[in-house]
């Protein structure tokens, strides 16, 4: 039994770990005997990781098959509504708590991604691990854990935002004003240079799909 229950987990994690780093895609078919093939599991566990995904809505039905889900207009602003706030709360408590070790990594970590400005998808890595650890400065076991749910679904984004052309020098900028704000104790400016840099993010991305849709409308009016 006890091996049974390690196996789903297991299998639930590859996958979800999988459509994290892009190794599956929104709209990308997932096939029961592929998965099992891929991560070396049986196909029991695999079947159970994928039905409890698509109860999460991390999958969504396209006929009999499974395939990965994407967010919607209105999916994605109620997702950044409430990534703002708890990321914000995290950054305002880190202030507060953050050991000195911690901070050092916080700042560290925004001197290291300046040599990844050329590489948009290791640079979305890199703030993935920024914000887990803003997120773990936090000493907030139950907001860490709310955190991991909201950025479970960001992994539903085809694209990131730090793929448009200045963001990620901003961003970066962005991530050493939050630092900055830790650093000094400051938790009201931890909370704004957080909030204020997720809103940036969600307006940059909500510009770079507009200009998306409007070339692809471009090319079918040729």
């Amino acid at each position: 039994m006890t091996e049974t229950r390690s196996g789903q987990r297991d299998a639930y994690q590859l996958i979800l770990d999988a459509i994290d780093t892009g190794i599956y895609r929104p709209g990308d078919r997932l096939v029961e005997s592929e998965l099992a093939e891929r991560f070396g599991v049986s196909r029991t566990p695999i079947r159970e990781a994928l039905q409890r995904l698509e109860t999460q809505s991390m999958l969504t039905r396209d006929g009999r098959s499974l395939i990965v889900a994407a967010l919607d207009h209105s999916q994605l602003a109620e997702l950044y509504v409430v990534r703002t706030e708890l990321e914000g709360l995290a950054a305002r408590l880190a202030a507060r708590h953050a050991t000195a070790e911690e901070v050092r990594v916080l700042r560290t970590m925004v001197e290291d991604d300046r040599a990844l400005l050329d590489d948009p998808a290791a640079l979305a890595r890199a703030n993935r691990r920024f914000h887990k650890q803003i997120h773990l400065a936090s000493h907030n076991r139950y907001l860490v854990q709310q955190l991991d749910l909201v950025h479970r679904f960001m992994a539903l984004l085809a694209t990131t935002s730090l793929a448009v052309e200045g963001r990620g020098r901003t961003a970066l900028a962005e991530h050493d004003r939050i630092v900055s704000a830790i650093e000094a104790g400051d938790g009201d400016a931890a909370y704004e240079a957080l909030k204020h840099h997720i809103s940036t993010a969600f307006e940059t991305r909500l510009k770079a799909v507009a200009a998306a849709s409007e070339a692809g409308s471009d090319r079918g009016a040729v």
